[in-house]
């Protein structure tokens, strides 16, 4: 399997999700992958709006069931287990959301959403324990105990993110998706608040699954990337092998993208253009999904399919003839 390494907190096989959006019509979000996530790495996995890499981190803290496949953590079939064992597991998986306003409760006190996770699992004996747990998680996230009494609406983009990272830390959790948990932040903010979940990290053991279409944001955090297309993994491998040696045509095109702080260097490259738009998940192309939009698509194409396979030590490609 893809990526497979001792040390694997978290392990995706043939995972499927899939939509019903009509009589007999499926949207294929997420469409048969493998993905191995490392304890104490950070993966990051990105691919433009609409490729299924959302829906993939929260089929893997159980937002959505899958449609085919598993999610293993530990080992465990996270859609499988009941009872305790799931809500350990609950406890264990956290997310972080895109939008901060979206995802806090207007009508909750910033006290009573960080500590709702402490409440349903029982972890302050008292309420002083449960403000005092409340006090050090703002203080941890760069807020003051002031903050506890307040409601959402009170705060910046910055610091509402800041109190969605507390309530995801709460509960003491290993494994944290982050979807896009800086998009919505203007730049000099985002530093802020990457800066402090690579430190939480650091301090807490933490397991990040970095979901954003910023390459440049992915490439600072992450150890590994994971690059989707139209509900497909179609390259992993390690950050800075990712940038120096993109091998499938489609992760070429986007690093091609990313603006180099360097006048004469970004006057010199080649930009790599797509032509079309992303094909419809509901009727994704037959043989290789991406041939709509490569430069190298021969006929053949439409009828073989990429494998899966390993071209260097730890780096994985979806491989076509174009890749050798």
């Amino acid at each position: 399997m893809s990526g497979q390494t001792n040390g694997a907190l978290v392990e995706i096989r043939e995972l499927k999700k899939y939509f019903k959006v009509g009589r007999d019509v499926y949207l294929r979000a997420v469409d048969g992958i493998n993905l191995t996530i490392r304890r104490g790495e950070t993966l990051g996995l990105v691919g433009e709006s609409g490729c299924g890499k959302s829906t993939a981190g929260r089929v893997m803290v159980r937002l959505y069931e899958p449609t085919g496949g598993q999610v293993l953590y530990e080992g465990r079939d996270v859609h499988r287990t009941r009872g305790r064992e799931a809500r350990e597991l609950n406890r264990k998986m956290q997310m972080i959301f895109q939008d901060p306003q979206a995802s806090l409760n207007p009508r909750m006190t910033v006290a009573d959403i960080v500590a709702e996770g402490i409440d349903i699992h029982g972890l302050a004996s008292s309420k002083k324990e449960r403000l005092e747990k409340v006090r050090e998680l703002l203080e941890t996230v760069g807020l003051s105990e002031e903050h506890a009494g307040r409601y959402p609406h009170e705060f910046s983009g910055g610091q509402r993110q800041r109190i969605g990272i507390a309530r995801a830390l709460a509960v003491e959790p290993e494994f944290i998706v982050a979807d896009e948990p800086v998009s919505a932040l203007d730049v000099s903010i985002q530093a802020q608040v990457i800066n402090l979940m690579r430190r939480l990290q650091r301090e807490k053991n933490l397991t990040y699954l970095f979901i954003s279409h910023d390459l440049s944001v992915v490439r600072y955090i992450s150890d590994r990337i994971g690059v989707m297309y139209l509900g497909q993994l179609v390259e992993l491998a390690d950050s800075e092998e990712i940038y120096s040696n993109p091998v499938h045509p489609y992760t070429q095109a986007l690093l091609s993208a990313v603006p180099i702080p360097d006048p004469d260097s970004e006057h010199r490259r080649r930009k790599i253009v797509l032509e079309g738009d992303i094909p419809s998940p509901v009727d994704p192309p037959s043989g290789c999904r991406f041939r709509t939009r490569c430069p190298y698509a021969t006929p053949a194409c439409a009828t073989d399919e990429p494998r899966w396979r390993e071209v260097s030590p730890g780096h994985w490609v979806y491989a076509c003839h174009c890749v050798s």
